[in-house]
């Protein structure tokens, strides 16, 4: 699975040809979890409260590149 971006020790990454809706996984260390790209809200699977707030920020700042990395 390519790698995205990696910060503060969480890997973004997408599947490419994934299932619907459009979304990115976020690992931090054991945990990992699926974030719909266009309502950045978990689809399934949990990261802890701060990292999950570090990914939603950066998520938010990156969407756009994040819709065509989907496309």
């Amino acid at each position: 699975m390519p790698t995205i971006s990696c910060f503060y020790g969480i890997l973004t990454q997408m599947f490419w040809n994934d299932h619907a809706p459009p979304h990115f996984h976020a690992l931090y260390a054991e945990h990992e979890a699926l974030i719909d790209i266009r309502t950045l809200e978990v689809i399934e699977g949990a990261v802890p409260r701060r990292a999950l707030s570090l990914i939603l920020e950066w998520a938010e700042q990156h969407r756009m590149e994040l819709m065509e990395d989907w496309t």
